[in-house]
């Protein structure tokens, strides 16, 4: 059994997660980092070529990743 799970939704769950938290003051990396991964979610879904570019990127480091925890 594979399990697939596309980037852009993956991302769509951590921005809905830190929309939804608490409020309370925020740190400068914090704010950034936020901001960060809103921006790659807006070009993973942008149907352009620089949005599929980055996807491939993103999906190579993921992949990479992936593997190298396997024997």
């Amino acid at each position: 059994m594979v399990l697939t799970i596309d980037l852009a939704v993956l991302l769509a769950v951590v921005v809905f997660l830190l929309w939804r938290r608490r409020v309370k003051p925020r740190t400068r990396l914090d704010t950034g980092m936020t901001m960060a991964v809103v921006l790659v979610f807006g070009v993973l879904i942008a149907p352009t070529a620089f949005g599929h570019w980055i996807l491939g990127t993103v999906g190579e480091v993921a992949q990479g990743i992936s593997d190298a925890g396997s024997p």
